[in-house]
Parts: C-alpha cells; sequence; structure tokens
C-alpha cells in the first residue's frame, strides 16, 4: 500500500465517522460501519452479517450497517486505531495479536498451543474465563468484546514442505505482531518475524520469508497456496477471533440498542465458532482436491508442545496472569 492509498484511506475513513457521529446523535436513523478484510464467503463476513441480522431483529429502533470488505479499510492494524479512536470502524472481527499494542495481554487467549482440542476451546470461549482480558482491551483500548468468533485450526503453510524438527529449524516465516507469537516459534526453533498481513503474499513470492501461519479459510480466500503451496499439519492454535466494537460509538447508542448489540454479539460469536470450526476440514479438502496444497503431517508435534510450555509459562507470569492460563487450561 503507498502512503497516498494509506493517507486517502485514513482522511476518507474520519469523514465518514463525522457523518457517523451526527447520525448516532440525531438518534433518528443510525449508521453503523464495520470492516472485514474479506469478502461475502468467508466466515468471518458471514459472522458479521448474522450480527446485523440479530441486531436489526432485536432492536425497534432505525439501525443501518454499511460493511466495507477486502479490506477497503486497510489492514487489522489499521481497524484496531480506528476502533480504539471511535472513527471510521464501528465493529469488526480482530486478531487478539493485532490489539496487543493497546493491551499487552490480550495475545495470551489465542497464544499457540493453548488448546487442547476444539472441545477445550469452545468451553473456554463460553465460560467468561476471559473476562480480565476483555476488561483490560476496554480500559486500556476503549474497544469491547461483544463475542467470540474463529474454530480455524491453525497450519503452517510454507514454500517447501517440512516434515520434522529439523525442516523446521531456521524456518523463516511470517508471525502475527504480538511478542508471544515470535517466542513461541523461536521455541520451537522457527525464525518468525512480523510482517503485516497484506504483504505476505508478495514476501514469500520473493524470498523474504519462506512461509507462515494460518487456517484453511484464510489460505484458499486469498490465495496464499499460490505461493506456499505445502501445509504442515501442526495444528498449534485454533483461533480466536473477538467479534468487537468501537467504545466510543458504543457509548452514544441508545440503552436498547447497546442491549441489542450485546446479545447479538454473544449468539454471532457461537455462530461464527459453529460456521468455521464446520467449514475448516471441509475447505481443506477442497484446496487437496483441486491440487492447490500438499498436506504433510509433523512428525514428534508432542515434542513441541514439552517446548513451549516454559515460554506460555514465563509470558503468563510477565504479565501477572499465572491464574488466568492455569484457568484456561483448566477448563
Amino acid at each position: 500500500m503507498t502512503i497516498y492509498t494509506r493517507f486517502t484511506r485514513i482522511f476518507g475513513a474520519t469523514i465518514a465517522a463525522s457523518a457517523l457521529t451526527t447520525s448516532i446523535a440525531s438518534a433518528d436513523s443510525i449508521t453503523l460501519r464495520g470492516a472485514s478484510l474479506f469478502d461475502e464467503e468467508h466466515a468471518y463476513t458471514k459472522t458479521l452479517r448474522q450480527f446485523e441480522k440479530l441486531v436489526s431483529e432485536n432492536y425497534d429502533g432505525e439501525i443501518e450497517f454499511d460493511l466495507r470488505l477486502n479490506g477497503e479499510l486497510g489492514d487489522e492494524s489499521d481497524f484496531v486505531t480506528f476502533l480504539q479512536q471511535g472513527v471510521a470502524i464501528d465493529y469488526a472481527i480482530m486478531a487478539p495479536s493485532n490489539m496487543a499494542t493497546f493491551a499487552p495481554s490480550i495475545p495470551l487467549m489465542d497464544m499457540p498451543f493453548l488448546f487442547r482440542d476444539l472441545a477445550h476451546w469452545n468451553t473456554a470461549l463460553s465460560s467468561g474465563v476471559m473476562a480480565p482480558l476483555e476488561a483490560e482491551l476496554l480500559d486500556k483500548a476503549d474497544i469491547r468484546v461483544i463475542g467470540y468468533a474463529g474454530g480455524g485450526v491453525r497450519n503452517l503453510a510454507s514454500a517447501d514442505a517440512i516434515a520434522n524438527i529439523d525442516d523446521l529449524t531456521g524456518h523463516k516465516m511470517r508471525v502475527m505482531g504480538a511478542p508471544i507469537q515470535a517466542q513461541i516459534f523461536s521455541a520451537i526453533q522457527a525464525a518468525p518475524s512480523a510482517i503485516a498481513y497484506n504483504e505476505v503474499y508478495n514476501a514469500i513470492q520473493t524470498g523474504v520469508i519462506a512461509g507462515f501461519e494460518n487456517e484453511a479459510a484464510s489460505i484458499q480466500n486469498l490465495k496464499f497456496y499460490e505461493v506456499a503451496p505445502n501445509i504442515t499439519l501442526t495444528k498449534h492454535a485454533i483461533t480466536v477471533r473477538p467479534i468487537v466494537v468501537a467504545e466510543k460509538t458504543f457509548r452514544k447508542l441508545p440503552e436498547a440498542l447497546q442491549t441489542a448489540v450485546l446479545e447479538a454479539g454473544v449468539e454471532a460469536g457461537a455462530f461464527g465458532r459453529q460456521l468455521e470450526s464446520s467449514q475448516d476440514a471441509e475447505k481443506m479438502q477442497q484446496m487437496i482436491d483441486a491440487g492447490q496444497v500438499h498436506v504433510t503431517e509433523f512428525a514428534g508435534r508432542e515434542k513441541l508442545l514439552d517446548m513451549v510450555i516454559p515460554v506460555q509459562d514465563a509470558y503468563a507470569a510477565e504479565l501477572g496472569a499465572t491464574d488466568l492460563l492455569n484457568a484456561i487450561r483448566a477448563q
């Protein structure tokens, strides 16, 4: 993205935000703007559409939604800045790592190798155990979590096949921006670096990195298989994707609409988790059948688990979140 394009997006978004503020203040007809990196077929976009539907059904006033797709309003680093400032974007689905700038503890909720399986993941997200992290995000970033989507199993995607710890050693790969992501992958001998998501394709194509990690839906949706056709089943994470709203916007909403938004967030999150977790294997198989990816099991995955536990423990201790980590593990 050029500096000019980025400036144009930010300037245009700021102008749009002023119109939104006026709309909320009038309380006659309210328009809320959302953002998605993906098209209508992606689970995150479908989850946001479900959120909009639920709010509309449960609120008696006039409400409209303006959901911008395909990264029109930037990438997630832009989204979180806009949400924190209360401009341009009112609701979105975000990766916790992209909110770490404002709330350093929040990446704990989806750090690699945290969840044993889908049942553990779903129980943790439904239990309220993440409340301390939600409170930190609200306090430090003015961003409110209203539900949890996600459910894709994350694996390595690379230009060359990776089958074991020897292949992984020194592997140059993109990770999300939170420090814990780099710490975890360094612990399992990879060579991680934080690169903007919209630069990953070109970075692999030009050899700056050799791969990255992601779930099947995003690999398929953005055609990453063209440059990283080798999928290694490390199964190192199950995505946690909070549905968030800008608190500055939320505070301006009528009380009845606030209630509708909170209820819709919980329900849409459950919808999104079921949707993405059920689609994950299906999308992987579609790419396999199309000859777009080659899948390799990672030999000795249990060794990776032993290597990362001390890193997880140290990270939680540094944040004063040891009890929280233990609570998540105990779910």
